[in-house]
């Protein structure tokens, strides 16, 4: 391994995107109403290296906050789902856990001096300018973390940027001056767009359901899971102004306006109400749930029967990786936040995937047919014309133009140029995204003057890095068994 890794030093660097950890990140966001349960459950193994639940709550929690970010506060449990970050959480966690199975190889590690370094530097357990050791405890505990556990996470990060600081990110003047001129060439093209609504399609039962019994296997249903569901109502403390005035001076960094300026106790009044029978509700819940698991449970108490998968959820990711986590030998889950009140989960049984009937998958099959069928007559139109092809004719092109190629969108166009540049054919055929096929010949080429040539530096780094991630990952993939423990990530 050690041989690869010189080998290719001088050519690739890795990054591996470190799950931001704790606070990092996140925005410092409140974790306090989430509870992670088993916190020593693996729901992965990568080598000797075991992924916890908590990981990949965190994991999770972590990629919605950024999502989020991106969207401006308009990102929700239906999108997360539609770009599968339960598995994109999961697939972070498994790159850095294939790293740290390479640092653990050659006896890599982090020393409790640096890990204090890098803890006493974190502003955010500051006060007056320095780092306060009681602010640290208090933060950790506001948001269900032990010291041990956000150590822990550091320590792992620190040695994942230890082994990833094992590869240079120096740009050579070869690959500057190669780089500069492979990327800022410009292209003349004749270029023709093959588009769907081209193709004619035989789309009738007796064409599905033959496509349909050659690929039975991957029409299945989604592994669910049979709940016994209690729902806690919320309870009235009845605190007095005293117990009140308590619990604010004890909770005070919880209590906080939109400019991160702590509230005073009259200020705070009625969220301090809100949090202390929040409090009550969730020890009456907990009451419940220990009753429940010794079957001493009040008749009286409602039982609901409720069914949850992937696609129908009606709790949010995380407690959803938490319900996949049970099985008949721990059937029950603490109490957790569902919109916005405590309930108690049991599972009642696992009901697998199975294929669907035809009538079931029909809409999928449609799909997919059509999807197939139009690439591969494309495709073959394609190929029996792209030498002899005639179409329209562009001015100069150059790999960073963001003005639409007629016919295309700007995305499109985009992602045509990458593969116009990306490859070393005068005449080829580019597919797209969008099904879209085009066709290009290029007629001139010519390189940009000397004067309008940015620095190539950074994109050279992004280049390394794309190489490595593909390079060092599938080697150490290939080296490091990977097992999941969690059916359908």
């Amino acid at each position: 391994m050690i041989t690869w890794m010189q080998h290719h030093r001088k050519y690739l660097v890795i990054t591996i995107w470190i799950s931001t950890i704790a606070f990092v990140g996140a925005g410092f966001v409140g974790w306090g109403q989430y509870s992670y349960g088993d916190k020593s459950g693996a729901v992965a193994k990568v080598g000797e290296v075991p992924v916890s639940m908590r990981e990949l709550q965190q994991s999770y929690r972590n990629l919605y906050n950024q999502y989020n970010q991106m969207f401006q506060g308009n990102f929700d449990e239906a999108q997360a789902k539609s770009f599968g970050l339960q598995k994109q959480a999961l697939r972070q966690l498994i790159e850095q856990a294939l790293i740290i199975n390479l640092a653990n190889s050659y006896n890599l590690e982090v020393s409790d001096r640096e890990l204090l370094s890098n803890i006493e530097t974190q502003d955010y357990f500051f006060e007056n300018g320095k780092f306060n050791k009681e602010i640290y405890k208090k933060a950790l505990q506001q948001n269900n973390l032990t010291m041990h556990e956000y150590e822990d996470d550091i320590r792992k990060a620190m040695l994942i940027q230890k082994t990833l600081g094992l590869f240079p990110t120096d740009v050579l003047d070869l690959e500057a001056s190669s780089v500069q001129k492979a990327l800022f060439v410009a292209d003349k093209i004749e270029y023709k767009i093959l588009s769907p609504d081209m193709i004619e399609l035989d789309t009738s039962d007796a064409k599905l359901r033959t496509f349909w019994e050659e690929r039975q296997h991957n029409y299945m249903t989604l592994p669910s899971y049979s709940l016994e569901v209690i729902t806690q109502n919320t309870v009235d403390a009845h605190a007095d102004e005293a117990a009140l005035r308590e619990y604010h001076q004890s909770n005070k960094s919880s209590f906080k306006n939109a400019d991160g300026v702590l509230l005073t106790f009259d200020e705070a009044k009625d969220q301090v109400i809100t949090a202390v029978n929040d409090k009550a509700t969730n020890k009456e819940a907990l009451r419940t749930y220990i009753a429940y698991k010794k079957a001493k449970l009040d008749p009286s108490v409602l039982i609901e029967k409720k069914t949850v998968d992937s696609e129908n959820m009606w709790v949010d990711s995380e407690v959803f990786i938490e319900i996949q986590s049970l099985s008949n030998d721990k059937a029950y889950l603490k109490p957790r936040k569902v919109d916005g009140r405590y309930v108690i989960i049991k599972l009642a049984n696992i009901n697998p995937s199975q294929t669907k009937t035809f009538d079931e998958a029909k809409a999928e099959v449609l799909a997919q047919y059509t999807k197939e069928q139009i690439n591969h007559e494309l495709l073959a139109m394609a190929k029996s014309s792209v030498k002899t092809f005639q179409g329209k004719k562009t001015d100069f092109l150059t790999r960073t133009d963001v003005t639409a190629i007629d016919g295309l969108n700007e995305a499109e166009t985009t992602e045509f140029l990458n593969a116009l540049f990306g490859s070393n054919q005068a005449r080829g055929i580019a597919g797209l995204e969008s099904n879209v096929i085009v066709l290009y010949n290029v007629v001139e080429q010519k390189f940009t003057t000397e004067d309008t040539l940015m620095d190539p530096t950074e994109t050279i780094i992004r280049l390394k890095r794309s190489m490595l991630d593909r390079g060092l990952i599938t080697t150490l993939e290939n080296k490091y068994k990977t097992e999941i423990f969690l059916e359908g990530l």
